[in-house]
């Protein structure tokens, strides 16, 4: 009997004793979330169940990866094919629509990526590839390629069913697209950011399907992503119709890599093409890069004829939302790029059709390139042309063209940004992308042709050329524009070298430039043409490749040996070849170091070019208010005549001011034919030349000062309660003036001239500074300072200060302070060795003696 109770009461405390660790192993377990209305495992029903019966109340989307969407929940199933597992996919995301404060513009090419397909026991994961590196296989070193190189997992997703004869799995796609684990929708916040719009959080609830579309080759889905913010700092543009709730359309393509048969060209820097960036990991080179260029799969037809039609041309669609009137232009541009493929051995490699009303496809449909049209409240480009490649290969798989109806308006673009007070920023236009493929990609020649065909379209109408000649003014506008964004489809970088092909003395020369080129290449940012002498006027923007484009487009997509490539590159010395990128330009002070690559110049004398922009610039402002002012309207297009001409003025004074402290650049290999030293100085005469025109053109006392006439019309129309009528002259005029000593007096412009007197650059710092302290101080330094003069000497003085007190944001070398300290104590002499002038003119003096002493006695 005791033996039995005792048996009973082990048991028991066994039994407890088996619960308490079955509720502590469970207790706080995280369980997996399953989607939203999707099925249940078939593991736990009774009877096996296929996937065809776990699919019956699914609407099915056939194609690369077949989807089946709930017809309750709206749900995403996705199904894995057996022999997808382990293999490599693209996958390519842009923008199907969006709103620009929260850095999404209709149109925008996003992520670019290679990812593979992986099984971890009962789970899917999406891996991304990096395709950055390459090992030679037949170097042991190869067996070691995947050290400390990230392979990110994107996405890992529980296999829901398993199809046991097929291998056929199925997961929820809501755990792919309803979420930001491919592309980070929302913009990555950057450091000093504070102030910009925020659209809040990633609203999973409101998200959804848009549009799903299924290929063989390519699967589509179109995402609308919905951000809350309940207390939004920042509210946008009035386009952002409640900032609370941001919508952002987004596609995803996950695409098939394209059949084997295409050979990557590698990149070369001495022509500019788009690349994708390959390190060579086995090499003992100095530069061991396998950068390979990016363009399209062409092949001929013949391949034993010297020119032939491709086997696939490259087809292009006008997008039916484009105006009417300009089809034809649009046609007759790019068709012309076929000139540049003959050089390579095409024939009509290049298509233009028109999109008919009743397509049964979007442009939003990868398998088609489109010329596209928007018009939207704050226009981020005038033109856009991006492109979409397979990172192994570089071969480009599909393109879009988006261009902006402002392009053709007589609307200022981003007008907030073309105000009184505003220059310089419109090249700051495009919010930062959270892809590091876009910026590569992103062109704003859209915005500064704008600027250079209104000024153009106020210079015609001042020398009163017959409406003819206007018209084929702005149709050359268009043609140009087409031509450039078309360019960068084909994989074409900027090249802002190549408006200095002609002497200003053959530009006008319209036999001439109509044959070869206005500009060596239509991938620049030129100035437009226009002469002062309505009789010699020539071409307005070039109207077809250039020398450059019809070379670069021959080494890119010509069938040729290595060695005859070679012989290819070795032209690139030749004058009308020349070549320098973004990287290398000069638009913002103290970038780049060579003058020639700069944008809004024109000829192979940019000096001479610019100083005659500004002749005529002063030539047209006069007869402004006898232009404008006769109809029955508001002063808001003279206001911005005067905006668009002192804009022009600011972009010569830009060009001029390179030149100080600039040294050209020669990018020719050793031994290259024609090819000179890697650095030459610009000599000193033409820098001498320069600070001449500046210090009479832009920096003297009566420098820009137009009649009260003009200041007293400067009224914006008025539009509810905008504020904002004040013209600020002389913030203007003293902004045009900065960019000038910005550029100037930049730690890498001042330390780049000392530098260069190593090499054979005699214009010396201590002559530089002393001729800009005397364009800026001698002329009235003995009589009356006028108002804008005191505003320049003012600035000048604690850019000076700035400079010797470390207390600029820039970091100065030892030279430029102590040069920057003569000049200082130079112009302290002098003003106080003067007291004439008058009241206003005596303060200024001894205002600024001053904050010389203040600081020097600090």
């Amino acid at each position: 009997m005791i033996q039995k109770l005792l048996l009973s009461l082990i048991l028991v405390c066994l039994s407890l004793s088996l619960f308490a660790q079955k509720s502590k192993s469970s207790k706080g377990k995280t369980k997996e979330p399953i989607p939203a209305q999707a099925p249940k495992d078939s593991t736990k029903t009774k009877g096996p169940v296929s996937l065809q019966d776990t699919l019956k109340n699914f609407k099915a989307y056939s194609g690369l990866f077949d989807l089946y969407q709930d017809t309750v929940s709206g749900a995403l199933l996705m199904k894995i094919k057996k022999d997808q597992i382990g293999k490599e996919f693209i996958y390519f995301s842009h923008t199907a629509d969006g709103v620009l404060p929260a850095g999404h513009h209709r149109g925008s090419f996003r992520y670019n990526k290679i990812f593979s397909i992986q099984r971890y026991f009962n789970r899917i994961e999406l891996v991304m590839e990096n395709s950055g590196y390459y090992f030679n296989p037949e170097n042991a070193i190869s067996k070691s390629a995947g050290a400390n190189i990230n392979r990110p997992v994107l996405a890992s997703l529980k296999i829901i069913k398993e199809d046991k004869s097929s291998g056929d799995l199925l997961i929820s796609a809501d755990n792919i697209f309803l979420s930001e684990n491919l592309d980070p929708v929302k913009p990555v916040s950057r450091p000093g950011a504070n102030g910009q719009f925020d659209a809040g959080k990633f609203s999973k609830e409101k998200s959804k399907y848009g549009q799903i579309r299924n290929y063989p080759a390519n699967t589509d889905l179109v995402i609308e992503y919905v951000y809350e913010n309940a207390s939004p700092q920042n509210w946008g543009g009035k386009e952002n119709t409640d900032p609370r709730y941001t919508t952002i359309k987004l596609q995803h393509s996950l695409i098939e890599v394209p059949a084997p048969g295409y050979t990557p060209r590698k990149d070369d820097p001495r022509v500019g093409f788009f690349m994708t960036q390959v390190e060579d990991m086995t090499a003992n080179d100095a530069t061991p890069y396998q950068d390979i260029i990016h363009r399209w799969r062409l092949e001929k037809k013949d391949k034993s004829a010297v020119k032939s039609e491709p086997i696939q041309p490259i087809v292009w669609w006008i997008e039916n939302t484009t105006p009417k009137e300009f089809r034809q232009t649009i046609k007759e541009a790019g068709a012309r790029w076929n000139e540049a493929f003959e050089e390579a051995g095409f024939i009509n490699a290049v298509v233009i059709n028109e999109q008919p009303d009743d397509a049964d496809w979007d442009a939003g449909d990868i398998r088609y390139n489109v010329l596209r049209w928007t018009s939207s409240p704050q226009p981020p480009f005038g033109g856009y042309g991006p492109s979409f490649v397979n990172p192994r290969t570089g071969e480009i798989l599909g393109a879009d063209i988006m261009l902006e109806y402002i392009f053709v308006t007589n609307r200022l673009q981003q007008e907030r940004l073309f105000e009184a007070a505003a220059l310089g920023k419109e090249i700051e236009t495009i919010p930062a992308s959270s892809s590091d493929e876009t910026p590569n990609q992103h062109c704003s020649l859209g915005h500064h042709l704008h600027q250079a065909t209104q000024f153009g379209g106020l210079a015609l109408d001042a020398i009163n050329l017959p409406e003819v000649e206007k018209t084929e003014y702005l149709k050359s506008s268009l043609y140009y524009l087409v031509l450039h964004e078309m360019g960068h489809t084909m994989g074409l970088m900027h090249n802002m070298r190549s408006s200095q092909l002609w002497s200003p003395d053959l530009i006008q020369n319209k036999t001439l430039t109509d044959k070869a080129g206005l500009t060596g290449s239509v991938m620049d940012y030129p100035s437009a043409n226009v002469s002062p002498d309505k009789s010699k006027q020539g071409q307005f923007f070039t109207m077809r490749p250039g020398p450059y484009d019809k070379w670069a487009i021959q080494y890119g997509y010509g069938d040729f040996s290595e060695t005859e490539l070679n012989r290819i590159l070795e032209r690139s010395t030749e004058p009308q070849l020349c070549f320098g990128n973004d990287a290398d330009d000069m638009r913002s002070a103290g970038r780049g170091i060579d003058p020639r690559v700069m944008i809004n110049d024109l000829s192979s004398d940019a000096i001479r070019y610019a100083d005659e922009r500004i002749g005529l610039v002063n030539s047209l402002m006069p007869g402004l208010l006898s232009r404008y002012g006769k109809s029955k309207d508001t002063w808001h297009e003279f206001r911005n005549a005067y905006l668009i001409l002192t804009g022009e003025y600011a972009n010569s004074a830009r060009v001029i001011s390179r030149y100080i402290g600039g040294i050209y650049v020669d990018r020719g290999f050793v031994g290259q034919p024609g090819v000179t030293q890697p650095f030459t100085p610009v000599s000193m005469k033409d820098q001498q030349r320069a600070m001449k025109i500046l210090a009479d053109k832009i920096l003297a006392p009566d420098a820009m000062n137009q009649s009260a006439e003009i200041y007293t019309h400067l009224q914006s129309q008025r539009r509810g309660f905008n504020p904002g009528e004040d013209p600020k002259i002389h913030d203007r005029t003293l902004n045009i003036q900065k960019e000038v000593l910005v550029h100037v007096l930049h730690p890498n412009t001042l330390q780049r001239i000392s530098d260069s007197q190593l090499y054979g650059n005699t214009y010396t710092l201590d002559k530089v500074l002393q001729d800009l302290t005397d364009a800026i101080f001698k002329a009235d330094i003995t009589s009356t300072v006028n108002s804008r003069r005191q505003n320049l000497q003012q600035e000048y003085i604690d850019m000076l200060l700035g400079i010797i007190s470390g207390e600029s944001q820039r970091e100065y070398d030892a030279i430029s302070k102590a040069q920057a300290f003569a000049q200082i104590t130079r112009i302290d002499s002098q003003i106080k060795s003067n007291i004439s002038g008058d009241l206003a003119t005596q303060n200024h003096r001894k205002y600024l003696a001053w904050k010389i002493r203040s600081e020097l006695e600090d």
